[in-house]
């Protein structure tokens, strides 16, 4: 992995992309602290032309978004039109709506859902990649839905979004899906897992957490993976100075020299 390939994804930082303004000074942030690309994702509103002219005044690429998941279902070719406005290839699904999980019929429905809004952005030369939570770790007939997900749609047409944190809270491994989805990983979620004095699971700052990035980047870069975002949800004090910690943990730990 090398450092240019690491990305913010900028839920992180969500209470303070509520403006234009607001944007503008937290990108200039998040670029001093030394990341060149960055996840669009929970901002407010901003013109696409705008984005795109402050990202660039950062030296900041803006390497792929989510969407809302409703759009994606059900107007595919308006979110293909804003990645191209944002100059973006990748874009991910963030969280299932109102899917009835222990409904073979209703996962199915939403599947086929799934992979005919894939195949809109595919042909247009864009990527539709999914984004877990632990939800999809349910199992349905005696399968687990997130194998379900991958098996039930064409690969050209939906992607992997793996989210270190989630897969670990559903008791999956990311290492294992990382290596599964070999071809079919363009961004990797990386999300620390730690346990608090009181005995529950939290978000931390990378290298802070019980997380085995190496093995777990080293199996998502021989899968191809692209792109590794760095998102903590919820952070103990500052989000800015999480996302410095993380970084440099990162920079000095895990990237290529």
């Amino acid at each position: 992995m090398n450092i240019d390939q690491v990305a913010l994804q900028t839920y992180n930082i969500r209470q303070h992309t509520k403006t234009p303004a607001d944007i503008a000074a937290s990108l200039k942030k998040v670029s001093k602290i030394g990341y060149r690309a960055i996840q669009v994702s929970a901002m407010g509103p901003i013109d696409e032309a705008e984005l795109v002219t402050i990202t660039g005044g950062e030296g900041l690429t803006i390497c792929a978004t989510h969407e809302p998941s409703d759009t994606i279902l059900e107007q595919p070719e308006k979110v293909a039109e804003r990645l191209k406005k944002l100059g973006c290839r990748i874009t991910a699904y963030p969280s299932p709506k109102g899917i009835d999980f222990t409904s073979r019929e209703a996962v199915d429905s939403w599947l086929k859902k799934l992979d005919r809004a894939g195949k809109v952005l595919h042909d247009e030369g864009l990527v539709l990649a999914y984004h877990n939570h632990h939800h999809e770790f349910q199992h349905l007939d005696g399968k687990c839905i997130y194998e379900l997900i991958f098996e039930k749609t064409d690969p050209r047409h939906l992607q992997g979004e793996i989210d270190t944190y989630w897969v670990q809270y559903g008791g999956a491994s990311s290492l294992e899906w990382c290596e599964r989805l070999a071809g079919r990983l363009p961004v990797l979620h990386l999300k620390d897992y730690k346990i608090t004095p009181e005995l529950k699971p939290d978000f931390a700052e990378i290298g802070n957490g019980n997380m085995n990035f190496p093995a777990i980047i080293a199996a998502a870069e021989k899968s191809g993976c692209q792109w590794f975002a760095v998102e903590q949800d919820t952070c103990p004090g500052d989000p800015f100075d999480s996302a410095r910690q993380s970084f440099e943990y990162l920079r000095d730990h895990l990237c290529q020299s």
